[in-house]
């Protein structure tokens, strides 16, 4: 486990500014380009845990860069090219402050706020007597603002509107977006054996033209249960299987953290680091139906370094 990337700290021409994230580190290239570097950095009730998951960065990146094209009919995205395994280069844009979350279950943390005995997500009214993986009648759109530090919260879209985060006509545009990118995510997965349950999305703005930003459908971002046994488990009222960083969550919850202040995170072993990994390649194997391969990470700083160097010696 000790290729595995944790930190960057790279200092390339015309670099503006760097912002570091949970998972990713995004350098403004003369805010003409953003470089994003995947970080095998794993975050979990928006705490970065202590080691990292070697291959986890390339794994998304990879995953994202996928689904970024197969999506680019639905929605202008940022990517302009993949210089290598763990980065990826795109457009420069302004993040809009929220994050546009879909959920087509009930699970995970909406089934959470569900069973405290809550009736409505981001405004969004949830009927009664409903059980968790249970399927909502249509996909519904729960955001969050962003925090650039600690955790998202739950906003609903009237008060999104109302504090003038986003603009009527930006947000209907967002909301039309997420649905129809859900629809698309969920199709591809249907055809992998796979349900699409939920996701997030983040757009951003470049010269006045909304655009699909940072990962999409990854493992990290998204939830996917196996198509195969989901009506038999639910009948029964047994756990799905699943696709999903929910694992880790729940070995977290399992030995007393979740995130909350004055806890601490659990010892990570590395042959529980090693699993992370192992599951996160059956992640990346099952959602994109390819075989994974690993990239040399000899020396991967480097080797990155060296990749976007090329790519920023061409097109500056």
């Amino acid at each position: 486990m000790s290729n595995a990337v944790v930190k960057t700290d790279f200092n390339f021409p015309k670099q503006k500014s760097v912002y570091k994230g949970k998972v990713r580190d995004v350098y403004n290239i003369d805010d003409k380009y953003m470089v994003m570097v995947v970080t095998d950095r794993i975050s979990a009730f928006d705490v970065v845990l202590p080691k990292g998951i070697s291959y986890k960065g390339q794994m998304l990146n990879q995953i994202a860069s996928k689904f970024l094209d197969s999506t680019a009919d639905i929605c202008p995205n940022w990517k302009i090219a993949t210089p290598d395994p763990n980065v990826t280069v795109g457009h420069f844009c302004d993040p809009f402050p929220v994050e546009m979350i879909i959920r087509g279950y009930l699970t995970g943390s909406s089934w959470r706020t569900y069973k405290k005995g809550a009736r409505e997500i981001c405004g969004v009214p949830i009927p009664d007597g409903m059980r968790e993986h249970e399927r909502f009648e249509e996909p519904i759109v729960t955001p969050t603002t962003k925090a650039h530090e600690g955790h998202d919260e739950d906003i609903s879209k009237e008060e999104i509107l109302k504090q003038g985060l986003v603009s009527a006509e930006d947000y209907e545009l967002l909301e039309k977006y997420t649905i129809e990118l859900f629809k698309r995510g969920s199709e591809i997965a249907d055809e992998k054996g796979l349900i699409l349950v939920d996701t997030k999305y983040e757009f951003g703005k470049k010269d006045g033209k909304i655009y699909l930003i940072d990962e999409i459908h990854t493992p990290d971002s998204s939830r996917y249960f196996y198509k195969d046994g989901y009506e038999e488990r639910f009948a029964k009222g047994e756990q799905q299987k699943q696709l999903s960083k929910e694992f880790v969550r729940e070995w977290l919850m399992d030995h007393g953290f979740q995130g909350q202040s004055g806890q601490e995170v659990p010892f990570m072993s590395d042959d529980f680091v090693n699993s992370v990994s192992e599951r996160y390649i059956e992640l990346f194997e099952s959602i994109t139906g390819e075989n994974f391969e690993k990239a040399d990470t000899g020396n991967i700083l480097k080797r990155m370094e060296n990749n976007v160097m090329a790519f920023l010696d061409a097109n500056l």
